[in-house]
């Protein structure tokens, strides 16, 4: 049978997934923090969730991440979202969507920085292959500090027919690769997805081909490429600075 528990592990993770809603079974929690014990005991008594006290050994055990901070939930899988599920959702809202493409991100710490990433851009949805990528995991969520529950996330068969979809519905989608022009050079407004690849592999023959245009970041110094997750950031938010810079242009 499928196991349908999941942990989530940290401070931060574990009281930004009370604060979102995510349904959990009980939570473990070392003995001893006062300070952080009374924050917890209130949120969970809110979400009718259990709170049980045990030694730092247990927690150890039971831990995926190591990383535990002394506090772990046992919680439900979070869902994903189909395609048409997050589309839905991004044209709903009054802004221009963005969303965010990751194409075989393999590195769980590289995805959780993104999700964290997305979270502070107000990205409207990831979406993620369901092979040779990773999924939502713990160190995911860990590493997200707790961003990853207010993203939505979708997994789809096929990035590259994924695009076109997206394309239909006229979204612009945008490549990050060493093939492109210079990412601040070029007009990023508008409905758009940005395609980031997986670590040293980049984005692909046929994912390339089937973005709209590819942009690049500028190397200064002796490496020849960029950090997935940090590639994400910088371009990302270039996309919010143009959008603030074109609404400011209408007021």
């Amino acid at each position: 049978m499928e196991d349908k528990s999941f942990l989530i592990e940290g401070k931060n993770s574990v009281i930004e997934a009370l604060k979102a809603g995510r349904p959990m079974n009980k939570i473990y929690v070392k003995k001893g923090d006062k300070a952080f014990l009374k924050r917890l005991y209130e949120l969970a008594r809110q979400n009718n969730v259990p709170v049980v006290e045990v030694d730092e050994n247990y927690l150890n055990k039971l831990s995926k991440t190591k990383k535990h901070q002394g506090v772990i939930a046992q919680a439900s899988l979070k869902p994903y979202l189909n395609l048409e599920e997050l589309l839905a959702k991004a044209s709903s809202k009054t802004r221009e969507p963005f969303i965010a493409v990751l194409n075989e991100i393999e590195d769980p710490v590289n995805l959780g920085s993104i999700l964290r990433t997305c979270d502070c851009l107000g990205v409207d949805g990831v979406i993620i292959p369901k092979r040779r990528a990773c999924g939502v995991t713990p160190t995911v969520m860990k590493v997200s500090e707790g961003a990853g529950e207010y993203v939505d996330i979708a997994r789809v068969t096929n990035i590259a027919s994924t695009l076109e979809k997206l394309k239909e519905k006229g979204i612009w989608v945008i490549g990050a690769d060493m093939d492109g022009e210079i990412y601040y050079e070029k007009d990023l407004t508008g409905p758009v997805a940005l395609v980031v690849g997986g670590e040293d592999k980049g984005l692909g023959k046929l994912v390339k081909e089937r973005c709209d245009f590819l942009v690049k970041i500028p190397m200064m110094g002796h490496v020849s490429s960029m950090n997935a997750a940090v590639a994400f950031a910088v371009i990302g938010y270039e996309i919010i600075r143009q959008r603030a810079l074109k609404d400011a242009g209408k007021a």
